[in-house]
């Protein structure tokens, strides 16, 4: 039993806390585990679905070479949605974190629609926030007429909540800035 809970333990030590390092500091965070876990050896997880919907959008709409450190970024990437509610991804332009999260979201409506796994087709709403003021993003209050103007923000989650009252669409929802 013990076994287990250090296995479960270090299997979210890891899924949490390994996306966010820089390469260079990967051996050391593996050092660090091993000392706390010594003898634990996580056993692999099972990606196999999840890499061939990958590889079927990335070979078909995309354009793209599904190589093992890509996979490895878009299961990071999935491991974290696992986990968390919001998060950031951040890397250098033209580091791949938009075709990394168009290629999960593809693979994932891929995966619904074929009846693999329990995870929910995939929606994204894109929004640049740096392109418009904070009063059309947020919204902002009219000092002339003492109205209320809802932000592109507002309406992109008001329509990203309703999709499954309105359309009976059940997706998950990202809207990425």
């Amino acid at each position: 039993v013990d076994s287990d809970e250090n296995i479960l333990m270090l299997r979210s030590i890891i899924d949490v806390n390994l996306p966010k390092f820089l390469s260079h500091d990967v051996p050391l965070f593996n050092g660090i585990t091993s000392d706390l876990f010594p003898g634990v050896k996580l056993p692999e997880a099972d990606y196999d679905a999840l890499r061939k919907a990958c590889a079927a959008y990335c070979d078909g709409a995309a354009n793209l070479q599904l190589t093992g450190p890509y996979f490895e970024k878009v299961a990071q990437l999935y491991e974290m949605i696992l986990v968390r509610h919001g998060l950031m991804i951040v890397g250098y332009s033209y580091g791949g974190k938009t075709s990394m999260y168009r290629t999960l979201a593809a693979a994932l409506t891929q995966m619904k629609s074929q009846g693999v796994g329990d995870d929910e087709a995939v929606s994204c709403h894109v929004l640049n926030p740096k392109s418009i003021s904070m009063g059309q993003l947020y919204g902002h209050f009219d000092e002339v007429t003492h109205e209320w103007s809802d932000g592109v923000l507002a309406v992109t989650y008001r329509g990203a909540a309703q999709q499954e009252r309105l359309h009976g669409i059940k997706d998950r929802q990202w809207v990425i800035f």
